[in-house]
């Protein structure tokens, strides 16, 4: 009797355990990021390239404009406006040291 109550336990326990579940699937590869687009070069439509030279030098060798509504001269931390003019050439210097850190067409 003690082991037909002995079967009868082990098989009660068996019915009550839980069965091991497979393991879930593994996620699913992730894409690499795609990278930025690359920038599209811009036009030098105000002669910013030609000026390149002056990068480094004091402000004060920044040529006197012929069309002053076409030039921006401004410190590197300055405000300035941000409309986009492609036609205007921007003369960016530190104001530290005053010379011209950056030249472009904007």
């Amino acid at each position: 009797m003690r082991r037909i109550a002995l079967g009868l336990l082990l098989l009660g326990l068996a019915a009550c355990s839980t069965a091991l579940e497979p393991a879930p699937p593994p996620p699913p590869p992730v894409a690499a990021p795609t990278p930025p687009p690359t920038p599209r070069p811009v036009a030098d439509e105000c002669g910013a390239v030609a000026l390149q030279s002056l990068v480094g030098r004091p402000r004060t060798e920044i040529p006197v404009p012929v069309h002053p509504e076409t030039q921006r001269v401004a410190c590197t931390t300055c405000a300035v406006t941000m409309d986009f003019n492609p036609t205007r050439l921007n003369f960016f210097f530190d104001a530290g040291t005053g010379l011209i850190r950056e030249i472009r067409c904007g």
